[in-house]
């Protein structure tokens, strides 16, 4: 079987002499060449799918909503509370990055170092709950829960500054 004269124009490919000339097409040289041609990307049904797509309801202003705004500040303004014990038993446990030994720690010194680096984990962790709780309820409106004084994100705040 003959195959006809290939021409290549960029990254298309074809057969037809005359159109290869108009374009500018250089001649492929070589063995047998196969080309499949891919299925073009469909625009349409993405344009479709996203115009269906449900609009953001609209907000109920009625007491039923009100009562649930108000069962989700007392969820969230709970769970902050919970939220700022943890931070201080992580704060106390951590003591300022400097906690005291215990059993084999005073043997193998990696131990005592591996433990602080995890509580210092825990209280960057709990900082960042605490922080991120209040953010949530101060976009429900209000004023949060004051804050503790701990030194600006730092997890080496001092103990007494938890409680």
């Amino acid at each position: 079987m003959a195959q006809e004269r290939i021409y290549r124009c960029g990254n298309e490919y074809t057969n037809n002499a005359t159109v290869a000339k108009a374009k500018g097409c250089k001649p492929m040289e070589g063995g047998n060449i196969t080309i499949i041609q891919g299925t073009a990307p469909q625009a349409a049904p993405r344009a479709a799918q996203s115009s269906s797509a449900p609009k953001a309801a609209p907000r109920n202003d009625s007491s039923e909503q009100r009562a649930r705004d108000s069962d989700a500040r007392q969820i969230l303004e709970a769970e902050l509370r919970k939220a700022e014990d943890r931070l201080a038993q992580a704060q106390k446990a951590y003591a300022n990055g400097q906690p005291e030994k215990e059993g084999i720690e005073s043997r193998n010194h990696q131990r005592y170092l591996d433990r602080v680096a995890e509580l210092k984990t825990a209280v960057t962790r709990a900082e960042g709950d605490v922080n991120g709780l209040r953010r949530e309820l101060s976009r429900m409106g209000g004023t949060p829960a004051p804050a503790a004084p701990a030194a600006a994100g730092s997890p080496a705040a001092p103990e007494s500054a938890a409680k």
